[in-house]
């Protein structure tokens, strides 16, 4: 699978990313460069390999769970750049 121009600027937008128009081809090359190594991945054989859950054999120590003071809804938001109705107001984001 080889990205395109079209495709880099596609995965830029959806990214929010800016890539000037002189650096799309620098970005492609990257993409491109990161495509082919997961190809090389993808050809290890992992059937005799169980899943690992960590890279450590010890787990880590748990602490208690202690109840702090709750129901702080002003306090929380007083700092807030923006609140309404109780709850923090932010740009949208989905288009």
């Amino acid at each position: 699978m080889a990205i395109d121009n079209e495709t880099v600027k596609r995965i830029a937008f959806l990214s929010r990313l800016k890539i000037d128009e002189d650096k799309i081809d620098n970005a492609k090359i990257e993409f491109n460069n990161i495509l082919n190594w997961i190809e090389q991945l993808n050809e290890v054989n992992t059937d005799n390999v169980e899943p690992l859950e960590a890279v450590n054999e010890f787990n880590l120590p748990l602490r208690e769970d202690n109840v702090t003071a709750g129901n702080q809804r002003e306090a929380v938001l007083f700092n807030a750049p923006d609140a309404e109705y109780g709850y923090f107001v932010v740009p949208k984001v989905v288009e």
